[in-house]
Parts: structure tokens; sequence; C-alpha cells
């Protein structure tokens, strides 16, 4: 009851200060979040003198408006019989992937990693496709890893033959997944399944183009060993109908080897394997995608452990410290609400769906893009959005960074964050075995000269080994009363911003393996992360206009850039005054993100 009470004293609050009584749910209206005036002149005291380089800016291109999958013709009957081949000898391969050392897999003297032997994996797997591939035009990542993870290998199976499931379970990696085409298996036999699909991949950055693939999945199970087999093949070594993405990408045999352990538990070993064509990346991210950390076996593997200890947290019932929230059936929406917070996120600051980007400088240093989107679906508020991201290199281990953005108490400090308000959490969800991945509702205070108000602010952060996020939006209380009621949270709006974090020198004992690493980085001092730094990425979003046909003022691009800047220099003052050790090595301008130190 105390719970209930709680909740009811915030929306009394909130009315009480806002002027309006909070009304009883019943069918919800559609929900609109509140229109930025075109020259967010709110935000005036935050910023600097517009920068010069603005002046004669380029329009804003918008995101395409509908998200739709490329075309691709379908595996024929003929065709059938030779895809069931190649996928019993793609299992075959993976498990050899997975199992063997050396000759197949080399580990370095002076890196510890291990190396795809390229030679020796011709050998052992002659392939169709190699014979189309010239070599010089493509570049090999290889890479693998072993993780337990809290989900029981039916769980997990049943997960990756469900595209909806498989991008909820990898939602900052996959940004749009569909199931083509059912060649064998019947529902709920997994065993023998083999699908056509499509995938996009994603890095939660405009600057790293995305990863666009059909390929084949199939599924085995050994029920003598107590695995399970799931790989992934290429469908051009014989199917040429699909469109090629840019740049080109050839996922070779991949995937994983689920093994169940006690009490619903599994191990999973995973092997990832691509040849992706050779074309420039942006050079703050050189090195993070050309290592094979971007897209490799570890990011795959840290994500799913987090994940799965997301579900295990989204399913219990013996949840006491709830907070505000007064069931566990409000618990759940709140979480759902969450993760469409994240998968929001995730995409409107990639290049997912040939979304497009404008750099506001000539200059090759420069990180920092605009794009402009119109919403009219739910989910996120109608109008014209305008985004801003853009990625710093900081030389501090990406948990220091996590913990300044995830603490309210420590980001309410971060003026161009907070506008001077207090946070104060009254709600709280762990989610995870690590203290900072959690939920958490916020009461914003938000002073006035003559009143006070309260506003609220949903924020999920989360962090692993392959990096870290914090993602929030405010949020209406009348939404979190919808919420909280179990009604479908589906339509309410959302517009998430937030951080990305990602290590760019990994530690001794991350495991990452990689068949190229041309200029790598050194490892850390000791292993425990000193000495290392990371990839800051800033992505913000603002509901320009809420008439979707609405131009753009130059003077909204201007100000968000600015916001975007004074965000990145007040994290760096604030990292500097926490690691001063570090504080030489800092950005030196709130206007360009510094690139990382040469190799």
């Amino acid at each position: 009851m105390s719970n209930v009470l709680q909740l009811d004293r915030v929306c009394c609050l909130a009315s009480r200060y806002s002027g309006r009584p909070i009304q009883g749910i019943g069918p919800p209206p559609p929900l609109l979040a509140p229109s930025l005036d075109l020259d967010m002149s709110i935000y005036a005291r935050n910023f600097p003198e517009p920068m010069a380089n603005c002046t004669d800016m380029i329009p804003v291109p918008l995101m395409p408006e509908s998200s739709h999958f490329p075309e691709g013709g379908l595996v024929l009957e003929e065709e059938k019989s030779l895809a069931l081949e190649l996928a019993i000898s793609s299992v075959d391969e993976l498990v050899k992937m997975c199992q063997l050392g050396e000759p197949l897999w080399i580990r370095s003297n002076e890196n510890g990693k291990e190396v795809l032997n390229v030679e020796e994996y011709g050998r052992m797997f002659p392939w169709p496709m190699n014979l189309k591939q010239h070599q010089s035009e493509f570049r090999t990542e290889a890479t693998r890893d072993s993780a337990v993870v809290i989900m029981n290998s039916i769980n997990l199976v049943d997960a990756f033959l469900d595209a909806m499931k498989w991008m909820e379970l990898f939602p900052s990696i996959i940004s749009r997944a569909k199931t083509v085409q059912v060649l064998s298996g019947v529902s709920g036999h997994a065993n023998g399944s083999l699908h056509l699909m499509y995938a996009e991949l994603q890095i939660l950055s405009p600057l790293v183009p995305t990863r666009e693939t059909h390929f084949l999945r199939y599924c085995q199970q050994n029920v003598e060993e107590g695995t399970w087999a799931i790989v992934d093949f290429p469908i051009d070594s014989f199917h040429d109908n699909l469109q090629p993405s840019v740049p080109r990408y050839r996922r070779r045999p991949s995937g994983c080897i689920i093994q169940d352990m006690p009490n619903g538990y599994s191990r999973v070993t995973w092997v990832e394997h691509a040849d992706i064509e050779e074309k420039p990346v942006h050079q703050i991210f050189h090195h993070y995608v050309n290592s094979g950390m971007a897209f490799g076996a570890t990011r795959w593997l840290a994500v799913l452990q987090r994940q799965c200890e997301r579900v295990a947290s989204l399913m219990a019932r013996n949840i006491s410290d709830l907070g505000v929230i007064p069931s566990p059936e409000a618990r759940k929406n709140l979480m759902n609400l969450a993760q469409r917070m994240i998968r929001t996120f995730s995409v409107n600051i990639s290049t997912s769906s040939g979304q497009s980007w404008t750099a506001l400088s000539d200059s090759s240093d420069d990180t920092v893009r605009i794009t402009t989107r119109k919403i009219t679906e739910p989910g996120q508020p109608n109008g014209v959005i305008l985004s801003a991201v853009s990625t710093t290199w900081l030389p501090h281990p990406h948990y220091h960074v996590f913990d300044l953005l995830r603490d309210e108490r420590r980001r309410a400090q971060l003026d161009v964050l907070s506008n001077g308000n207090s946070l104060h959490e009254v709600a709280h969800i762990a989610n995870g075995s690590h203290p900072g991945n959690c939920i958490s509702l916020l009461r914003i205070n938000v002073a006035s000269n003559s009143s006070q108000s309260v506003e609220l602010m949903l924020q999920e952060s989360c962090t692993d080994q392959s990096g870290s996020h914090v993602v929030y939006t405010t949020i209406d209380v009348d939404a979190i009363q919808l919420a909280m009621s179990g009604e479908d949270p589906s339509c309410i709006p959302l517009l998430p911003m937030g951080f990305a974090i990602v290590p760019v020198v990994p530690n001794n004992d991350c495991n990452i393996i990689t068949t190229t690493d041309d200029n790598p980085m050194p490892p850390s001092g000791d292993g425990n992360g000193h000495n290392s730094g990371c990839l800051l990425t800033v992505g913000l979003q603002v509901l320009a206009s809420t008439i979707p046909t609405a131009k753009l003022n130059l003077s909204s691009v201007t100000a968000i850039n600015n916001h975007l800047c004074n965000t990145v220099h007040q994290i760096n003052a604030a990292l500097s005054s926490i690691c001063p050790d570090n504080s030489s090595s800092m950005v030196g301008s709130s206007t360009e993100p510094a690139a990382p130190p040469k190799q």
C-alpha cells in the first residue's frame, strides 16, 4: 500500500505544481511530448556563440519515412536440397571453429589474442564462395568467445529462430531483422529448422555504416552431448538474386554452440566470421571496427549475457524494493517501456534504414552529425525530430565515464544536462548483476521564479565488458500512470537521448580474437583498465515542430550543435576533476571532439 501511496503523492505533486488535475486512467488519448520552439531559445543560457562553420550549412537530410526491407528472391524448390547440404557442412565447420586450437587458431605472443590462420581455414573448409571472392576487396574478421548466460537452451534456441525475439535479445546490435522464408522445420520443433533471414547490424554512431546481410540459419540438436548448434551461413554461395549491401558484407559460417548447465544456465561458445568490403571508416572508429571489437563475438556474447539477466529480472515475481511501483505487472510494463526506449535510441543514432547524416564541418576530425525525420506513427512524438550525435575519445576507462553519467546526483551537477534542476530517484529496478544495470524513474524538480513543478524521467543504464550506455527520456506523469495501471504502454511517445561508451583499449582478460590488427593500441597497463581510453558517443533528439511539414531554422541546428558540444565539454571537465592524472590528455576544444592517440 505504501508504494501506491507514494506514487499517488508524486502524481499529486505534479498536479499541484502544473495547475491541472491528473485524470483517472480510462482509454488513453494519444500522448504528445511538448514541442520545442524552432530557435530552441530555452537553452540560450547554456550555449556559446554559434559556430562560424554553421552559417552556410547545407540542408539537413530527412530520414526515410518508412523502413522497408531490401527485396530479395526466395530460395527455389530445386535449391532447397543444396541449402540443406550446406547447412550440414556449416554445422560441422562451426563445431570445429568452436573447439579446435592450433593450427586453426594461433595465439599471438605479443598481445595474447587468438588469430584465425586463414590459410589453414581455407584448407579445412573449402567453400563455393571462395571462388567468387577477390581477396583484395575484402577484409576478414574472425573472432570467438565463450560465456555462461542465465537462460536455458530451449529458450535461447526459440529466440534465435524468432526474428522479433532475436532483435529484443540484441537491441543495440540488431537494428532490423526478418524471417524471409522457412525452408524446413515445423512450429514447436526447432531441430532441423532452416530459415532464410535478413538482418541489419549497427554500431551506435552515424560514423559507422550498418552491415546488411541475407543468410540461412540452421538449427541442430545433439542429444548425446546435450548441445544445440545455431549456424548462419551465406546464401550468395549458390543464390545471386539478392541485392548487395554497401559496404558488401558476407557472413561466413558463424553462430553458437549452446550447452545446458544446472539451474537453467547455458554455456554459449560463439564464433563470428565474415568478409567485409574494405571501405574507409571515420578515423575515430578505425581501430574499434578493424580490431573486431565492433561486430565480434565478444560484443555479441556480452550483450547476450546482460540481456539474459534482464529477461530473468523481467520474469521475477519475488521483488520487494519496487519504490513507487505498485505491482509486478506495473514493473513489467515499465521495463518494457525502457526496452523500447533503448531500441528507439539505438536505431535513431545509427545509419539504420538508410538514414543519412550531415556533417557541420569539412574537417575530417569533426564527428558531429545531424539529421531530421518526420514522425507520424505512434510510439514517438508526431512532427519533425532533429537529432545530433557526436563521438569523442576520452583518456578514461569506460566504466569511469559510465559511473559519472548514470548517477543522477553526479549528472545533476552538469548544468548543460540538468539546467540546474535536481533529480531524485523514486523507483529503481535492478536488471543485472552489476549495480549499474538498472532502470530508474527520476523526479525532476524544476525550479522557476514563481513556482516549482515536478516532471519525471525514465532512465536505463547498463554496462558490460563490451561497453556501456545510459539512455533517458522525460515522460509525462499521465503516461507513467498509464504504465503503472497495467495498460498497454506502446502508445506512449518516447524521444530518448543518451550516451554510448565503448572501450578502445582491450584489457588483457577480454579475450578479443581477430584476424587483423594493423594498428593495435597497447593493452592497458595492469589489466584493470588503467591507462585505457574509451569512445563517448552523445546522442540528442528534440521535437523541433509538431507540424510534420515544418521547415527548420538554422538557429535550431546551431542550438542543438552547441548543446552537444557543451555536453561533451562539461563531461570532460567533470572527469578531469575526478581523475586529475588524465587532465593533461583531455580534449581541449568544446567544438571539435578529439581523436584517439596515433598508433
